[in-house]
């Protein structure tokens, strides 16, 4: 199994500052193997999973049973809390331990997306944790080449030379997604099997735990439906029509599948855009190779590598950053807008093979004034062209996505 050194760099630089820390991300993504990645560097830790008969056993006898573990040295423990969030009662479980032993040891919480929950409204664990996301393997992860956030920021544009085993990676994300199980099996037929499973099970066994779903069957349909609707704004209409249920239940467990990171999605922006499309998103799947289309699974890889981008950067605390598409009333479209701050940043177009810039991508940087590249699932060179007083990159995507901070 690969290293996710990437992240261990991330949990360093929140640990250092609190003594708990939250880990979320996909089912499978490889948080359970993080975990005792960044325990391997502690010389006294303790690793508890909700999950384990035994250590259900011993957490009941005893809520604070990690006093008593050995110790090699005198130096602060870390204390790994694996699906703890299936405790009924894990929030006050965390926050009282928090309280009494935070300047003891230190707490990594790992989990399904449960653990976001506490951001939807007031709670008791607010100020006591940093939380941060584990997501599938990405090529700038896998290419070890991002830059710094403050070199991306000055210049986006700016390319470098990159390997050609680049190449190969991005071909296998594409064929395998970044599921670490199928991603490093190297196999199609791994992943088909894993991929047959995936869904299934997590809407089966966590979601319905979780969520008061009557129709789980519906609930699985919806999902299959969405590969085929991945690169054009989501109609909530028209799935509740194929599905014959109302518009409320859609849209319910469309936002079920964020929850539990099935899907993620993006608005549009509108803020200077004449005639801009008001309240449409654009879902998008993290187990890519389910969508046909290679144009719209492409653009569902682009999303992917932005979309770990500007979550890690926002948990990193290098900014207030969001991703959108662009669209108006005459159905021109660029497909993402990096923000900060509210501001626009940056513009990003995906196209399998076009190598002149796209209209609407011309159009669009026009009303912002703001960089842009296009991005090409073909080729292996790229040009920087000008737009009056404006930059347009027109470059491979695995070679620009890898140098993503």
């Amino acid at each position: 199994m690969r290293k996710r050194d990437y992240y261990t760099k991330v949990w360093q630089e929140l640990s250092a500052e609190k003594s708990m820390i939250f880990l979320a991300g996909p089912r499978q993504a490889g948080k359970t193997t993080l975990a005792k990645q960044i325990a391997g560097t502690f010389a006294n830790n303790h690793y508890f999973n909700w999950d384990i008969p035994d250590h259900k056993t011993l957490f009941f006898e005893n809520r604070t049973f990690f006093e008593a573990i050995d110790r090699k040295d005198s130096s602060m423990p870390l204390i790994i809390l694996d699906e703890i969030h299936k405790y009924k009662d894990w929030k006050n479980y965390l926050k009282g331990i928090y309280d009494q032993f935070h300047d003891q040891f230190k707490f990594l919480v790992s989990g399904s997306g449960r653990l976001d929950l506490y951001q939807k409204g007031g709670d008791s664990l607010a100020g006591r944790y940093f939380l941060f996301h584990l997501w599938p393997f990405t090529i700038a992860e896998l290419g070890g080449r991002s830059s710094d956030i403050k070199s991306f920021l000055k210049d986006p544009l700016r390319m470098e030379d990159s390997s050609k085993a680049l190449s190969a990676i991005w071909s296998r994300l594409a064929t395998l997604s970044g599921f670490p199980e199928p991603f490093v099996s190297g196999r199609e037929t791994t992943y088909r099997r894993w991929s047959n499973t995936y869904s299934s099970q997590l809407i089966r066994e966590d979601i319905r735990d979780l969520v008061d779903i009557k129709s789980i069957a519906d609930l699985e349909t919806l999902y299959l439906l969405l590969p085929s609707r991945i690169g054009s704004p989501l109609s909530i209409p028209s799935l509740a029509n194929d599905l014959k249920v109302s518009y409320n239940s859609v849209k319910n467990w469309l936002s079920v599948f964020e929850r539990f990171f099935l899907t993620f999605s993006i608005p549009t922006w509108t803020k200077s855009i004449t005639r801009a499309i008001q309240k449409e998103r654009k879902v998008y799947l993290w187990d890519t190779p389910r969508i046909k289309d290679p144009s719209a699974r492409f653009e569902n890889m682009v999303a992917i590598e932005l979309w770990r981008a500007v979550t890690l950067w926002n948990d990193r605390g290098y900014g207030n950053f969001s991703l959108y598409f662009l669209r108006n009333k005459e159905k021109q479209e660029v497909d993402f807008l990096i923000t900060e701050s509210r501001e626009p940043l940056i513009l990003v177009e995906a196209k399998l093979a076009e190598r002149e810039p796209d209209r609407s991508l011309i159009n669009f940087q026009n009303a912002l004034n703001i960089p842009a590249v296009q991005l090409t699932a073909e080729g292996e060179t790229f040009r920087l062209m000008t737009n009056g007083s404006n930059k347009i990159l027109v470059a491979p995507a695995y070679k620009w996505l890898s140098q993503l901070p």
